[in-house]
């Protein structure tokens, strides 16, 4: 990746990082005003409308894997990498209108704090350990390296890069808190669009239109449905596999979630999911169109891609005029810093309300917002120290390590989703699940390593075979179905859930007063949710949300015919 910019596109980049720090210097004195409180650093005070939750849902999603994974995996086989963003779309849904309702109601903070008030601590502590860690060896460092790598392509050194982007990201994330992350996130939207939309542009606009486009790639190029046995799309693994992974990620996961726990209400929290979906159906037009139209222009001879992951760089630096290209690049780091600062104040959350506050009960206000803050510094350091051990690892291992998120998605998701459907699944059921699934997952993460990427380690035609080259997303769909087995078949063999432990947390008892708030809930934590429950959902909120429901719906039918 090498980027050559000018003045003026150094200029761009340079009133970028002004709007940022003057987005964030303004979201952090509102945060001051009046007492600092837990409430308002982690959760933004609840107050936040759905335009801006469901902007950052997005830009907090944008990562490395989109800008140059999605045009990489366009350019080498076509649009159907972008069904996980369609697929994405219709999980927003169910965000929106299953998840949400439970979520705002129970003034929760995080999702380990709910796992515990459905089931158990037990499951409370597993969520919040296995989050941290995936956080840290993951999420931050792979987006501190990725800013490293966008800094050397513009003349900046990797490691001078990558601490500009921890600098900038981490003063406005611990001094303004989620406030901070979330109005920065809208701005970002803005510049991460507009820079890759511009490359799809004039990408199409040289090629001749977009029939020159469809005339020059190979017909299976704009096809998303793939045979049952592709190795890497099958459709259906895309079907049945990736919402498994979607609920878990966009339903469960802290990283997403936290943004509509700052909402003002469920209607607003809603409204924000439904319009997140919107816009995740762009990316199958900014960042794989640019990849597939990099594959053209190299058959037509006007550029040449040494490799498919080079596709989106290639291409700003051939086709953008100066100053355009550091939109590009202003745009490329509005992802990245949004994607860091949400995990930053994430995995900051997660630290201080799962871990320090069940440590110390009696923790003050100002002692938790203060250990938010000191956590999301150390967390950055770790992340910051992870970078040059990742960088030894091989491609294949990194590979494998980012793939394990894969596996830990199914018995996470099928707790939260069974748990919501039906009061009878017990914790007991929950933790068997969750530490089997585990198990299961470790043991196909072991075997593909074992089997390496010539797919020769393991003895040919037996089953332990067949489970490591299994399609990840066809072993999704199986892990899940066992982790439902076993929630299901522990949870019947063992005790009823207490009352208290279902009470208005699950579609049978929704109507049975409060969201089992333990006794000992932070008193802001709960005011929030007396104060959600007198503002009640209104049949005018609700009437524009199944309009708007019905047109993502169809707006995904449309992608889907077409891309067919």
């Amino acid at each position: 990746m090498d980027l050559s910019l000018g003045a003026l596109d150094w200029t761009v980049i340079a009133l970028y990082f002004l709007i940022v720090f003057g987005v964030a210097g303004w979201a952090t004195w509102t945060e001051r005003q009046g007492e600092e409180s837990s409430v308002d650093y982690f959760l933004a005070g609840r107050n936040v409308g759905w335009f801006v939750v469901g902007a950052s849902l997005f830009a907090s999603n944008i990562g490395s894997e989109h800008l140059i994974g999605l045009a990489g995996t366009g350019a080498s086989s076509g649009v159907a990498v972008g069904q996980f963003e369609v697929m994405a779309s219709l999980v927003l849904l169910l965000l929106g209108w299953v998840f949400v309702p439970f979520y705002v109601k129970s003034g929760v903070y995080t999702m380990p704090e709910f796992l515990e008030k459905r089931y158990s601590s037990t499951a409370r502590w597993y969520l919040a350990a296995i989050s941290i860690i995936g956080y840290v060896l993951t999420k931050i460092s792979v987006t501190i390296y990725a800013g490293g790598v966008v800094f050397e392509a513009i003349g900046v050194s990797f490691w001078t890069g990558a601490l500009i982007v921890v600098g900038v990201t981490g003063v406005y994330t611990v001094l303004g808190g989620l406030r901070a992350v979330l109005y920065t996130d809208l701005m970002q939207v803005f510049v991460l669009i507009g820079g890759a939309l511009s490359v799809t542009l004039i990408g199409i606009s040289e090629l001749g239109g977009w029939g020159a486009l469809t005339s020059t790639v190979p017909g299976s190029f704009f096809d998303m449905w793939l045979p049952s046995d592709d190795p890497n799309f099958p459709w259906t693994g895309i079907l049945f596999g990736a919402p498994i992974l979607g609920v878990w990620y966009w339903c469960t996961d802290q990283f997403i979630v936290q943004r509509t726990l700052s909402a003002k209400n469920v209607d607003n929290a809603r409204r924000g999911s439904i319009f997140a979906g919107y816009l995740k159906l762009l990316p199958v037009f900014i960042f794989v169109i640019p990849g597939v139209v990099a594959y053209a222009l190299q058959q037509q001879g006007s550029l040449q891609l040494e490799a498919s992951d080079q596709a989106l760089p290639v291409l700003v630096g051939t086709l953008l005029p100066i100053g355009l290209r550091g939109v590009v690049v202003a745009g490329l780091l509005a992802a990245l810093m949004s994607s860091l600062s949400s995990v930053f104040n994430s995995c900051s959350t997660l630290v201080t309300w799962d871990v320090y506050r069940e440590l110390k009960p009696d923790a003050s206000e100002r002692q938790l917002v203060w250990v938010g803050r000191i956590s999301t510094v150390v967390l950055t350091i770790l992340g910051l120290a992870w970078i040059p051990f990742m960088q030894n690892v091989s491609e294949q291992l990194y590979t494998y390590l980012q793939s394990v998120q894969g596996y830990i998605a199914p018995p996470i998701a099928a707790v939260f989703l069974i748990g919501i459907f039906w009061r009878r699944v017990n914790a007991n059921g929950a933790v068997t699940t969750l530490l089997s699934g585990l198990v299961l997952g470790g043991t196909r993460l072991v075997l593909e390593l074992i089997n390496g990427a010539d797919k020769d380690g393991l003895p040919a035609g037996t089953s332990i075979e067949w489970i490591a080259e299994i399609n990840f997303l066809h072993f999704a769909i199986l892990l899940f179905v066992v982790c439902v087995a076993i929630l299901v078949t522990v949870s019947l063999l063992t005790q009823a859930p207490a009352p208290e432990k279902v009470r208005g947390i699950t579609y049978g008892t929704a109507e049975e007063g409060d969201v089992g708030a333990d006794e000992e809930a932070e008193p802001a934590a709960m005011a929030a949710a007396d104060a959600e429950e007198g503002e009640l959902s209104t049949a005018g909120w609700r009437r524009v949300d199944l309009w708007l429901t019905v047109g993502l719906l169809l707006g995904v039918a449309a992608l889907w015919l077409y891309f067919s």
